[in-house]
């Protein structure tokens, strides 16, 4: 094997004038919105730790660098190939391309579209080189949209699903004046670790040795390792026994937790320990220190060091700590998750908080929930705070806020906070004064037909849908139809449902009704003229009169075909 050559660059010289191909066996692009949204929440808060409004934009070269991992790349004949590391390459991509975008409306912004593609003769030639993609990142880079369809890849349609997202995700913190110093930051100051082989035998030596050498315990590993070994005899067990009694039940419940995902035993614990024990979190100022919160995120060592907090002091307590705690809300998570994913009658609401990425709901469930709450109970708090959560999000949706993890886990974690342990009727008392005494109310949606580019926007694309389909199941199943919320999101082929404005975008039409074409625009966009049809079927009444769209109507979903007077 070669001598290995590795070195130290920023974003800027990793992607500046590189051309990187990434082998056919392992091109797809896998990321989830969970791994960018953490990619985000990190990037954001290492920045802001420096930031000062009051730093000229110079002040930046001297904020800290931020190690964002280690890449593997093999070069050959002009390119280089990406052994390990494209998922991050990858979505960094999709970060510049998204924040190019911004710049629109930003030209202080340095330009990143270098980092993205090279010019040659006169064409982009995107520095991630992938055939199937081009299509793709060409049109994101263009027009921040791609339409997938039936034809399109695995790896294509997580690609616009993932950039999609980054209107809601990117951290509203790092908007406005504020975006020029984190790009400066971003493409200077953080930095990969390239490792360079000379040759394919070399590349797969190296990766596999970074990968496979040893065994890496993983935090609930170590968590387990600290609980068992504090564990004692009682009267009726010797410790032996007990351990093994506890080691058992806990590879138990961190088996079942995997079958969701491979990390769910350390999302649980997280959600479980802010939800029930946690009780400060970051300040929102510049140079703020972690709190309990965050400090959570590495729970293995947080639970040692607040293992008095935590009940953690006797031999029992430690027994308990796995046997009956961890187990009581591992069950209720897994029973909530199954929910979330699964359209269940009774638990609807876990549904649709998860369509909308509301994965707070989960700490904010367990939050008022006791070891001593019967079946019964368990599940009227659960529904309590989960239509509260629902409630809360179609407000923001109606007045245009963000619901993204960024933008409410402070307010999360402080509800919380308020609600832990509470009785069913405290619950109900506290959730409803919150929803009484919020300044944001349903009323929002009476000016809706003043943001005429509000429907172009992808984001509020998707909720003004997710609105409409709400409104439509709920008249179905009041009128005694058994379809449901799922049925009118998508089609049978998986296919998201179109929003219809009842009034073709034919301002000729309506002159003698209104005086100029604004006020046509702004009575066309209001929620009463919008409703859900299949695709195709949509396209194909989009330019009728109205009065000719009625007869077709008739035969949509009760919605739209309450339009006509025969329903």
């Amino acid at each position: 094997m070669s001598k290995v050559q590795a070195q130290t660059k920023s974003v800027r010289e990793l992607l500046s004038g590189v051309r990187y191909d990434i082998d056919f066996y392992q091109r797809e692009y896998v990321w989830e919105r969970r791994q960018v949204e953490e990619l985000l929440n990190d990037l954001e808060h290492r920045f802001q730790v420096n930031y000062d409004a009051a730093h000229e934009r110079s002040r930046v070269a001297s904020y800290p660098h931020y190690f964002l991992g280690t890449i593997i790349t093999k070069a050959d004949a002009g390119t280089k190939s990406i052994v390990d590391g494209q998922q991050r390459l990858t979505t960094l991509t999709l970060l510049l391309i998204h924040i190019h975008n911004l710049r629109e409306e930003n030209p202080s912004v340095f330009d990143v579209s270098p980092l993205i593609f090279s010019m040659q003769f006169g064409k982009k030639d995107f520095n991630i080189a992938v055939p199937e993609r081009v299509d793709c990142m060409r049109s994101l880079f263009d027009t921040g949209a791609y339409a997938v369809d039936e034809h399109s890849g695995a790896s294509v349609s997580k690609l616009v699903a993932r950039y999609d997202e980054l209107d809601e995700l990117f951290p509203e913190s790092l908007q406005g004046d504020v975006l020029p110093y984190f790009v400066d930051w971003l493409i200077e100051n953080v930095d990969l670790v390239e490792i360079e082989a000379q040759s394919d035998d070399d590349a797969f030596t190296i990766f596999e040795t970074m990968n496979d050498r040893g065994v890496n315990l993983s935090q609930t590993d170590m968590l387990k390792g600290y609980l068992l070994a504090n564990i004692g005899d009682d009267n009726a067990l010797p410790q032996r026994k007990r351990v093994a009694i506890a080691n058992k039940e806990w590879q138990r419940l961190t088996s079942d937790l995997k079958q969701l995902w491979h990390k769910e035993d350390e999302v649980v614990i997280k959600h479980w320990l802010r939800a029930k024990y946690a009780q400060t979190i970051r300040e929102r100022k510049k140079g703020a220190a972690n709190r309990d919160f965050e400090q959570v995120d590495k729970f293995h060592r947080w639970v040692r060091d607040n293992h008095a907090r935590l009940g953690l002091q006797s031999a029992d307590a430690f027994y308990d700590f796995i046997t009956r705690q961890f187990g009581f809300f591992a069950r209720q998570y897994m029973a909530m998750h199954r929910a979330a994913y699964n359209f269940t009658t009774g638990r609807e609401e876990l549904y649709y908080n998860r369509h909308n990425n509301f994965t707070l709901q989960f700490m904010l469930a367990m939050a008022p929930l006791r070891l001593e709450d019967n079946v019964e109970t368990v599940a009227r708090k659960i529904r309590l705070v989960t239509s509260f959560a629902d409630i809360f999000l179609a407000r923001r949706m109606v007045h245009r806020r963000r619901s993204g993890y960024s933008a409410l886990y402070y307010t999360m974690f402080n509800i919380a906070k308020r609600i832990r342990n509470t009785t069913v009727e405290e619950l109900r008392d506290i959730l409803l004064d919150l929803l009484y005494s919020a300044d944001e109310r349903f009323q929002g949606i009476d000016s809706w037909g003043d943001w005429g580019s509000y429907f172009l926007n992808k984001a509020s694309g998707n909720n003004i849908r997710y609105l409409l389909a709400r409104m439509t199941a709920w008249i179905e199943r009041e009128c005694g139809n058994t379809t449901t919320f799922v049925n009118y999101m998508w089609d049978a082929k998986g296919r998201p449902l179109e929003i219809e404005h009842i009034w073709a975008n034919k301002f000729d039409n309506h002159q003698d009704e209104f005086s100029d074409r604004s006020q046509f625009e702004r009575h066309r966009n209001f929620f009463g003229g919008l409703v859900l049809l299949p695709r195709g079927t949509n396209q194909s009444f989009g330019d009728m009169p109205y009065e000719d769209k009625l007869p077709h109507y008739l035969k949509q979903n009760l919605l739209a075909a309450s339009l006509h007077p025969q329903t």
